[in-house]
Order: structure tokens, then C-alpha cells, then sequence
């Protein structure tokens, strides 16, 4: 009795230990070609191809009348995603690790108050402690030479 498992693997070309095709071995070589479209959606672009200002005159008409998922059709296309706003927030400037306080501070209040969105503040806080961060390695390395410079001059 032949072992398909040995049969099916040669016919598919190496695997490695796991089972998984090796690096740069395709599991289908003979795939579809590139530049092949999908025959279904080549022909509904045909059929629709002269109709596009009927279907849309038709769509805001029944928007108009209504119809919610026209609405909403209509809707998404005129107003489209929600995009990331400016926010109009003045951060207080941050000098110093002793100011951080202080800007935290203020985009809580910010929050609080609703001139930023929970998101934004949370962004915003992002920003600050990527300045804290970037206080705390400045300060190490400040630290860290200083001592470096004092054993040097012990020595």
C-alpha cells in the first residue's frame, strides 16, 4: 500500500520539519496568473460602467425619501472617515522634569473640560512621557559622565 503522505509531499515539492513550505517555495507555483482579474467583478464593472450618474442620482434620490442605508450610503461618501483634528489645546512648556507636572495637569483639565477628547488627552499624555523619557536618558548620561569623568580623575 502506498504512503499518500509521501506522495501528496513530493507533489507539493519540500517542506521543512514542521510541515511548512520551504523559504521562496510557493505551495501553489501554478497559480493564477498576474494581471488575471476576476471574470464577476470584470463583468459587473461592464454593466455598470455608463450607469454611474443614474445610480447616484437614484441613491440621493431615495436618501431624500428615507431609505437609511442610502442615507448612510450617501453619507459616508460626502462626509467620509473620521480623520484625526487638530486640537486646539495649549500645552503649558515644559522646560524641565519639574514642568511635567504641570502639563499632565493641564491635559487632564483639558479632558475634564472637553476641549480634548479621553483620546486625544491620552495621545497627548503619550507625548509627555516621551519627553519624560527622553528627560530621563539626557540626565543619565549627564550622571553617568560625571562619574565617569570623577573616577578618571581619582585614578
Amino acid at each position: 500500500m502506498p504512503d499518500l503522505d509521501q506522495i501528496k509531499q513530493e507533489e507539493q515539492g519540500p517542506r521543512d520539519r514542521f510541515g511548512r513550505f520551504a523559504k521562496g517555495r510557493s505551495g501553489n507555483p501554478t497559480g493564477r496568473p498576474r494581471g488575471c482579474r476576476d471574470h464577476v467583478n470584470r463583468a459587473a464593472r461592464l454593466l455598470l460602467a455608463g450607469e454611474g450618474e443614474a445610480l447616484t442620482r437614484k441613491a440621493v434620490e431615495l436618501a431624500l425619501a428615507g431609505d437609511p442605508a442610502a442615507l448612510r450610503l450617501c453619507l459616508e461618501r460626502i462626509v467620509g472617515p473620521y480623520r484625526e483634528r487638530a486640537v486646539e489645546f495649549v500645552m503649558p512648556p515644559i522646560r524641565n522634569a519639574g514642568d511635567l507636572a504641570g502639563a499632565m495637569a493641564a491635559v487632564a483639565d483639558a479632558a475634564a473640560q472637553g476641549a480634548v477628547t479621553p483620546r486625544e488627552a491620552m495621545q497627548l499624555g503619550h507625548v509627555v512621557e516621551a519627553y519624560v523619557r527622553a528627560v530621563e536618558a539626557t540626565e543619565f548620561e549627564r550622571r553617568l559622565s560625571a562619574l565617569e569623568t570623577a573616577d578618571a580623575a581619582s585614578s
